[in-house]
């Protein structure tokens, strides 16, 4: 099994099955989304492409951020607290944030990325398991957040990666290395929001949900989809 880390500075070399790691917070945000009962997420580019599919379905849901922040006419923020007692049963999502559903789309136009896949803690053992089950030869991890060194992505691939190798990293160390990390600054010290503390501790979570989020490409719009294992 080869495995390649990457952010955005080297895109081009993703190849085989691509894990794209949000931890703080897009892609443990649609987890707790999915587990809340929700169909389908569709990623967008952009906040106007999400105003407008809402105009045309007066039914979809909007769950956006920029720099932190809710969008303006959007339903929900990036916000895993704030939405996990939101139930969502058959709803149809529609999400944009300022960096993991951004990667979906840049990374979906190479052809050597055979599948894209969400990455967090609240759902390591399943991507191991999916891995192990489907015996990847090349799995490509990429850091949406590559702003320090040792952040909250890096530190969450560096440990799927030892759990594939059937010898685990102290998932308490790193919970408590990453709280005294430069990222939990605007999260814990300095939070951005009301919300920012609480969801700082729920992405630090481990094996929560027992499910994967796979990208379907076949359309015209990358559509979310919840794989349960």
């Amino acid at each position: 099994m080869k495995f390649k880390i990457l952010n955005e500075s080297n895109l081009k070399k993703a190849s085989g099955l691509v894990i794209i790691v949000d931890v703080l917070r897009a892609f443990t945000t649609i987890c707790y989304v999915f587990s809340n009962k929700a169909d389908k997420a569709i990623l967008v580019k952009g906040p106007e492409e999400g105003l407008l599919l809402k105009r045309e379905n007066p039914n979809y849901v909007l769950i956006g951020e920029r720099g932190g922040f809710k969008l303006p006419g959007y339903d929900y923020g990036n916000s895993p607290y704030e939405l996990k007692k939101v139930n969502f049963s058959g709803k149809t999502i529609v999400m944009t944030t300022s960096q993991g559903t951004a990667f979906f789309y840049r990374l979906s136009k190479h052809s050597e990325c055979k599948e894209l896949i969400t990455g967090s803690f609240v759902n390591a053992s399943s991507i191991v398991n999916y891995i192990k089950q489907n015996k990847y030869k090349t799995i490509t991890f990429v850091c949406t957040d590559n702003s320090y060194q040792n952040n909250e992505d890096y530190m969450c691939v560096k440990y799927l990666i030892s759990c594939l190798k059937g010898k685990p990293l102290n998932f308490q160390e790193i919970k408590k290395d990453l709280t005294k990390h430069p990222v939990a600054e605007r999260f814990i010290k300095k939070p951005l929001t009301k919300h920012a503390p609480y969801d700082f501790e729920l992405s630090l979570q481990l094996n929560k949900f027992s499910f994967i989020i796979k990208a379907n490409m076949s359309t015209k719009r990358i559509i979310l989809e919840q794989i349960t294992l």
